[in-house]
């Protein structure tokens, strides 16, 4: 109810931080005051004695030290210090503010749907309308890891971690964070090896100042030396606290695409990589990857608002030079020249590295299948969905997936199995299907045997009807029930935009998964499995996972 910085309290006298004090029930027992009727402690007077009680020391009045003229008189000072003053943004006008959504039953209201603006400068701004009080705005840009080279490896990583610190307008983080406490919002920004992501979650009567925010974010911050340092501190913090699973994936695609940009580690591993990057170096980066042709790199998506509010606001703070003498075809072309295609290669990846969490040895085995734009993304995802799978342990209950393959076969057959999840990674050219597990370093050989030998069913025999249908259910299920979520729609729909220029709506996203067959399934894992594995382990032992020369033997 109260900080630190704030007069408008109701005890008087109060002038410090509300302190916590105990007492014991013994020495705090109450007895009514028969003139006034209120409940006083039998020990006020001993109390207030031992502890040397004044009203400077008690300004709760905890020990009924003042006088009633003395309390009447410092809640008198206290009104006059208060705010009664409503700001115009909170209240009740005669007539309903445009960005508060219609309150009619849903029957009455148009079904929501993807709108897609391209503004004059060629920016594409996609939205989709949800009837909530808040929205969620952001950008997507087609910068990524893949990008950086030996020089500047963590560069995107950093960049994350500098959204939102000081821009031409803004002079501090900390005065950004503030302002959004005001306006009732959040912010985030996240990076991958393709894409970059920055946005506001907002009130949706604040939806114009938080676009000014991000605006300045993406295109004019400062990038101080100061804040780079910092953040670098954080980034040392962070590859100190790194899971085994990340460290795992990070393996499997240096040992996958190997010495090729989706092969590049998307995190500096090492002080020395760290050591090395500075704000001019970001600088660089920038300028030569997201601020080159923004118009085709960029995509402005947002869920919980209205389109032509968007497109407004848009025009207002996302209009940037038009540099470049190229058509938006060209512009696309130079943007893809920085993108090298990367061709799987198959390998391993060993990290011997200490794990106080659990001691367990982690091992995943992946193989090639099609990227973004292949005619694989669908059936691979209903097979993920069907291998299924994750941790021994339950949280929030037990019985969550327990009917998918890796749990019946694997999980719930080997007692030394502590996990064991079915996993994909999409890029642009390519894609990895793989199956992760752990268990203690004795067993590590065990799960890479059981872990290959599941691939090998999935090409020689069909998954049953059974298994084929609950996939698919599971699949729809939860691609509909997460794109109920705000965010989830925010960046389903500027990913996607950004990725394919256009969003398939779930009409025709369920009739793919409902038309994926158990041959599609059975020819899928056999063209997989037709190039060389990818195998990568993390643990302190790893004395026991075989080989790769054996693993590959396995297959071949």
């Amino acid at each position: 109810l109260f900080s630190a910085t704030s007069h408008q309290y109701e005890y008087p006298l109060r002038t410090e931080v509300p302190q916590i004090s105990r007492t014991k029930a013994t020495d705090a027992t109450a007895v009514v005051n028969t003139d006034t009727g209120s409940a006083h402690s039998s020990t006020d007077v001993d109390i207030s004695t031992k502890y040397n009680i004044t009203k400077e020391k008690d300004p709760f009045d905890d020990f009924r030290s003042l006088s009633d003229e003395e309390r009447e008189k410092a809640y008198k000072q206290n009104a006059l210090l208060k705010n009664k003053r409503l700001s115009e943004r909170h209240k009740i006008l005669p007539i309903q503010p445009s960005y508060i959504p219609p309150n009619l039953p849903s029957k009455d209201l148009e079904m929501p749907y993807t709108q897609v603006t391209t503004l004059s400068n060629g920016l594409r701004v996609a939205s989709q309308e949800t009837y909530g009080q808040v929205a969620t705005v952001g950008i997507f840009a087609n910068v990524g890891s893949r990008m950086e080279t030996d020089d500047n490896t963590g560069t995107n990583h950093l960049m994350e971690l500098l959204a939102f610190q000081s821009t031409k307008t803004h002079s501090s983080a900390a005065e950004i964070v503030a302002r959004m406490n005001v306006l009732g919002g959040s912010t985030f920004a996240s990076s991958s090896r393709e894409q970059m992501m920055f946005c506001v979650d907002i009130l949706r009567p604040s939806v114009e100042e938080a676009m000014d925010i991000l605006s300045s974010t993406v295109f004019q911050p400062l990038l101080t030396d100061d804040e780079v340092e910092s953040c670098k501190m954080v980034m040392q913090y962070q590859i100190e606290d790194m899971v085994p699973e990340m460290k795992l994936g990070e393996g499997l695609h240096i040992a996958a695409y190997s010495k090729q940009q989706l092969g590049r580690p998307h995190f500096a591993t090492s002080a020395e990589a760290i050591q090395q990057l500075s704000s001019a170096k970001v600088q660089q980066f920038r300028a030569q990857h997201l601020l080159t042709s923004p118009n085709t790199n960029m995509v402005l998506s947002a869920a919980g608002i209205e389109h032509d509010r968007l497109v407004e606001l848009a025009e207002r703070y996302f209009v940037f030079p038009t540099t470049s003498t190229l058509n938006h075809e060209q512009q696309q072309q130079q943007n893809s020249s920085f993108v090298v295609p990367s061709k799987y290669t198959g390998g391993e990846h060993r990290l011997q590295a200490s794990n106080p969490i659990d001691g367990f040895t982690r091992v995943a085995m992946a193989f090639e299948l099609g990227g973004w734009h292949s005619d694989d993304l669908v059936p691979t995802c209903v097979l993920q969905i069907l291998l299924g799978g994750g941790s021994s342990f339950s949280a929030g209950g037990p019985g969550k997936g327990m009917y998918s393959r890796l749990y019946r076969e694997v999980l719930n057959r080997y007692y030394w199995a502590e996990a064991a999840e079915a996993f994909t990674s999409f890029h642009s050219e390519t894609g990895l299907l793989g199956i992760s597990g752990s268990s203690i370093p004795q067993k590590s050989r065990d799960l890479t045997r059981v872990i290959a030998e599941h691939f090998a069913k999935l090409s020689i025999e069909q998954v049953t009807d059974e298994e084929l249908d609950r996939a698919r259910r599971m699949l729809k299920c939860n691609v509909l029930t997460q794109l109920e979520s705000r965010l989830v729609l925010f960046e389903d729909i500027g990913r996607q935009i950004l990725t394919y220029g256009k969003r398939e709506d779930t009409e025709t996203m369920c009739a793919k998964i409902d038309a994926v067959t158990k041959e599609d399934i059975r020819k899928l894992a056999k063209r997989a499995l037709t190039n060389p594995p990818t195998l990568s382990s993390v643990g302190e032992d790893l004395n026991n996972v075989p080989r790769y020369d054996e693993v590959y033997s396995w297959f071949h």
